[in-house]
């Protein structure tokens, strides 16, 4: 019993096309947790240091907020 290949050959330009649409991807994923950490930080930098501590955080932690948890 002969095995029949199962690869093939990409058309002239695919992987080119794959890598360009990656790193878009890729840098608009990375501009929307950007936007996200900066909307974050000034929402709450809007908050007084009482209600920072209320939630656990000092100023000083503005600038360390993750962007997942």
């Amino acid at each position: 019993m002969a095995l029949a290949p199962n690869t093939y050959v990409a058309p002239f330009g695919a992987i080119a096309t794959h890598t360009v649409v990656a790193r878009l991807e890729a840098a608009f994923s990375a501009f929307v947790e950007w936007n996200t950490k900066r909307k974050t930080v000034k929402i709450l930098s809007q908050l007084s240091d009482r209600e920072l501590n209320d939630i656990g955080l000092i100023r000083g932690d503005l600038d360390n907020i993750p962007t997942r948890f």
